[in-house]
């Protein structure tokens, strides 16, 4: 492992995965996934990754107006990338899930490299009681929703985005995912060098196992070489021991509450902050940097911040 390399910490602020009944330091506003996503790079993140929900019901919402309001704020007041979902929700079509992409033209976007079962149903069996009437019914509706990115929305998302100049944090739950990123990548609709960002623990994708993780590692080294900087997530419980694996792969990190609502057993994170501060603690305590907004735009090769569109 190279002594004088630099890690990204990306850190997903919000998500769509997780309802506001299930912790009270879950961004819904607003202001608090600006000022989320501020003490998220304030602590370490190189990268915060940006979903935007309805300030009272905290339902996502993947309208422009939704993400305007925290989009210029968290660019003024730091210099992180700032990374809008393309995946929405589970519940949206395409078109839906595009918008803000196509109106903001951010120097990088997520991307769901296939089409899935997404199951949130088990996290019936820890939450019981509910805030807001959707809430419910968007887990036990996991149980038969499949999250649709075909080749066609795939290709839809690439090119639209591309055009704006672009890059993607492309996100892979299964090794299936790495093998279309390289069919994608043969037909020249996506350019190295790859982010990926690959996802452990998210029932109906790859599991969270060490050697789940070794072996995504592995076939991208194949398919890819020297092409990709590659980031992992665990999802829950998994988010920090597979962030300690990864570094010591020569791998890069993913936390936030998009994907983990815990700092430890049985401890909500009262922040994303604490939740980059621990990932850091992991990476200085190998003997390795994190790497700057402006390292992960260079490693990334990205636009800049002054070409987006907020």
């Amino acid at each position: 492992m190279s002594k004088n390399r630099k890690v990204m910490i990306t850190c997903a602020v919000t998500g769509a995965i997780h309802t506001p009944s299930m912790s009270p330091y879950l961004p819904v506003t607003p202001q608090e996934i600006a000022d989320a996503a501020i003490g998220a790079a304030e602590a370490g993140a190189a990268l915060v990754h940006v979903h935007a929900r309805n300030p009272v019901t905290g339902q996502p919402d993947q309208s422009p107006e939704a993400f305007e309001p925290f989009l210029k704020v968290i660019k003024q007041r730091t210099k992180a990338v700032i990374n809008i979902t393309t995946g929405g929700a589970p519940t949206m079509l395409v078109e839906e899930r595009l918008q803000p992409c196509a109106v903001f033209k951010p120097e990088v976007a997520s991307l769901n490299m296939g089409s899935m079962n997404f199951g949130l149903y088990p996290m019936l069996n820890r939450f019981k009681e509910f805030k807001h009437a959707w809430e419910r019914p968007y887990l036990e509706g996991s149980h038969d929703r499949i999250f649709k990115n075909t080749f066609t929305d795939i290709e839809n998302i690439l090119t639209t985005c591309a055009e704006n100049g672009t890059r993607f944090e492309i996100e892979c739950y299964d090794i299936g995912h790495l093998y279309t990123l390289a069919h994608f990548a043969d037909r020249g609709l996506v350019k190295p060098p790859f982010f990926v960002q690959s996802v452990f623990g998210i029932l109906g994708g790859i599991g969270p196992h060490p050697e789940d993780v070794s072996h995504m590692k592995r076939t991208a080294d194949r398919l890819f070489g020297d092409d990709y900087h590659w980031s992992v997530l665990g999802a829950g419980r998994n988010q920090l021991a597979i962030a300690a694996q990864a570094v010591s792969m020569g791998g890069n990190i993913r936390v936030g509450l998009e994907d983990s609502l815990w700092l430890g057993p049985g401890k909500l994170a009262p922040s994303n902050a604490d939740q980059v501060r621990a990932a850091r603690q992991i990476v200085e305590a190998m003997g390795l940097e994190i790497a700057t907004p402006d390292d992960a735009r260079a490693m990334l090769q990205l636009k800049g911040s002054d070409k987006v569109n907020f």
